[in-house]
């Protein structure tokens, strides 16, 4: 499968996008907050922006070179465009839908199985039915490169996780060189081979999911990873520890070194609740109160002044967590990995 390879700039209003990046046979997906330039990035390869300067290929096929003056039509490149919100047309019927514009919807109805759906009108079907129509009319033309847009955004929360598991497996049968963007990291995660983090028109990071947990370049992948980010002043406090200082808190130990102004990444489910704080191997106790408790499915997310945690809904009920109590979190010092300031 012939790669998909970009290398642009494209001024946007607040910053220019400069990106490089090739996709094989995989899904990478591009994460950020609002305005970073993510969906830019689709635009540009779809043939729906055009880039300042840059080329953008598949495999030796030339869809847009500055310095040659090529630039081809939308409908040139062969790409499958899965928009946001899914943009399906509420007067056709789910099997015209998938044919507009030429595609064959021979098999794909069957395989993405909404074949019994193929008469039905966009506005009858279900979030995650709406979705594999969008798929399938994406895929109708045999496109090289498959774009996606936030794919899970338009779905309900009872029906993202098992959509979600279906479009994994799907994207993994499919081997396209795939880019997906999404301003949730739990879905790119789930999602996606290679994660990039996208903020003010540049990668920030690229790299498997589990190495932008472990190992987060800055705070602000830390963040968009769901990671608590605390800040504060690092000193060495022997035994191989660091004490931080911080600016809105007690001092914790971190297993690893710095040394001056430092930021301490902790993600909620490393970080335990108790009433006091319990006799074990962690370091870190801080007493604090809580300010909400959310259910997300067999968990809770409980945020406290300081920093969040997420707890088994058992033990939530245990500890019978409410607003305005205070609550210590504790945690390890391996579990509090030192981002040092540039």
């Amino acid at each position: 499968m012939a790669p998909l390879r970009i290398d642009l700039s494209l001024p946007l209003r607040a910053f220019d996008l400069e990106l490089e990046l090739e996709v094989g046979p995989e899904t990478v997906a591009l994460v950020g907050p609002s305005g970073a330039g993510k969906t830019s990035v689709l635009r540009s390869v779809a043939g729906l922006a055009r880039p300042a300067r840059g080329t953008i290929a598949c495999g030796e096929d030339l869809w847009f070179d500055s310095a040659r003056r090529i630039d081809r039509r939308p409908e040139q490149r062969s790409v499958g465009f899965v928009f946001q919100e899914y943009a399906l047309f509420p007067h056709l019927s789910v099997e015209h839908n998938v044919t507009f514009g030429g595609g064959r919807a021979e098999g794909l109805l069957r395989r993405l199985r909404i074949e019994h759906l193929a008469r039905a009108k966009p506005t009858e079907l279900s979030g995650g039915e709406r979705q594999r129509v969008a798929l399938a009319r994406a895929l109708a033309r045999e496109p090289r490169v498959l774009l996606l847009d936030e794919p899970m955004a338009a779905l309900d929360p009872h029906t993202r996780g098992s959509v979600r598991a279906e479009l994994h497996d799907l994207l993994r049968e499919l081997a396209l060189p795939t880019l997906l963007v999404t301003h949730d990291f739990e879905d790119a995660a789930a999602l996606a081979d290679r994660v990039g983090v996208v903020a003010d028109g540049r990668l920030r990071q690229l790299g498997a999911p589990v190495d932008l947990l472990g190992s987060p370049a800055d705070p602000l992948v830390a963040r968009l990873a769901g990671a608590n980010v605390l800040s504060g002043v690092a000193a060495p406090a022997g035994g191989g520890l660091t004490a931080v200082a911080l600016d809105d808190g007690p001092t914790i130990y971190s297993a690893d070194a710095a040394r001056g102004r430092t930021e301490v990444v902790v993600y909620p489910w490393d970080v335990s609740l108790a009433r006091e704080a319990p006799d074990d191997s962690a370091l870190n106790h801080i007493r604090d109160e809580i300010a909400s408790v959310t259910p997300l499915g067999n968990r809770a997310r409980v945020r406290l002044r300081t920093l969040t945690a997420e707890v088994t809904t058992t033990s939530a009920e245990r500890l019978k967590l409410s607003p305005g109590e205070t609550i210590v979190a504790s945690f390890k010092a391996t579990q509090a990995r030192l981002l040092a300031r540039g």
